[in-house]
């Protein structure tokens, strides 16, 4: 299967499960294929034939863009190497989780999340501690006799019941001692929290020299500003007003045919994740293109009102397409 019909059924899927699908980002290099939104729930999805081809700078601005976005970063992929990934299964790469289209379709149109992750030595799932510390005082057996039971230390058995996840093998033989199923599912949706955990939100890149200017109205504006590297924007403000919480994606160019396009997948991308797009150009006889604001460099320059920068995106952006 072509990567271009891949992430056309993959899209369809997700439209099958609810999901609002953004367009598909064309600008290389690209972080992510698209965005897509059910509810509160955001994805930035990156969707490959061979997972292999993901790499850490990728893996780390789709993290950084899931932060500041608050959405889920997540690869659909079809193999590593020469071997299809395991339907069921949550793999990671970079911090990131990774699933098949199977995984995906069983988790997002049929409702039934992954039971089983992967990690260094093998694939391991989730055991609910306190329902197999009841299960075992129920029986009034000792940690020791469950652990004879297991084949495994009396220690280990104390660390499963203080939430120490636990082999395929030991899962399987808890569930045949017990008779019910002792495993929880591996929330695709959260299901890095562990890894960002022991790795913090990687940082952002330097920003480029000739963006100060913009960077600086930015910031009095009220807006952090987050260099990206690889996504369809080359930045991503994150609001500091408490009273009127917004973010923003950003471009800047000379207005070319490329520049519309890019444009055009910003305003997309914004609608699903519920930021305002706005371009920066040298010249331009526009001022919005598909719901991205158009804004001048000199324009932007002589802006020293927080306020007024903000009604101009307004003006020019989403709600003035919307109003038009």
């Amino acid at each position: 299967m072509s990567r271009s019909a891949l992430i056309e059924n993959v899209t369809a899927m997700l439209e099958d499960a609810g999901f609002a699908v953004s367009d598909r980002c064309v600008i290389r290099p690209k972080s992510f294929d698209v965005a897509a939104r059910r509810g509160d729930d955001l994805l930035f999805v990156k969707i490959l034939g061979n997972v292999d081809a993901f790499d850490g700078p990728t893996g780390a601005e789709m993290r950084r863009l899931g932060h500041y976005l608050h959405g889920t970063p997540v690869v659909i992929g079809l193999r590593t190497r020469d071997e299809d990934l395991e339907r069921g299964v949550v793999y990671f790469r970079h911090g990131v989780p990774v699933i098949s289209p199977d995984t995906a379709l069983d988790f997002f149109v049929e409702g039934v999340p992954p039971l089983v992750y992967a990690a260094p030595g093998g694939l391991y799932v989730n055991i609910d501690g306190d329902v197999l510390a009841d299960e075992r005082e129920e029986r009034g057996w000792s940690l020791g006799r469950l652990a004879t039971e297991l084949g495994v230390s009396r220690r280990t058995v104390s660390k499963y019941e203080d939430g120490m996840n636990a082999s395929i093998d030991v899962a399987v033989k808890l569930e045949d001692v017990f008779d019910d199923a002792l495993t929880s599912p591996v929330d695709v949706l959260d299901g890095a929290d562990e890894v960002r955990d022991a790795d913090p939100t990687p940082e952002d890149p330097e920003a480029d020299p000739e963006d100060e200017p913009i960077v600086a109205v930015l910031t009095r504006a009220g807006f952090d500003v987050h260099p990206t590297v690889r996504a369809p924007f080359n930045a991503v403000g994150e609001d500091t007003n408490r009273h009127r919480p917004e973010g923003l994606l950003t471009g800047h160019s000379t207005l070319t045919d490329a520049a519309v396009k890019r444009a055009r997948i910003m305003a997309s991308v914004g609608r699903i994740t519920r930021t305002r797009a706005v371009y920066f150009v040298d010249e331009s006889k526009q001022e919005s293109i598909g719901g991205t604001a158009i804004i001048e460099r000199e324009e932007l320059e002589r802006i020293d009102d927080p306020d007024a920068f903000r009604d101009l995106l307004k003006e020019r952006g989403d709600d003035a397409e919307t109003e038009a």
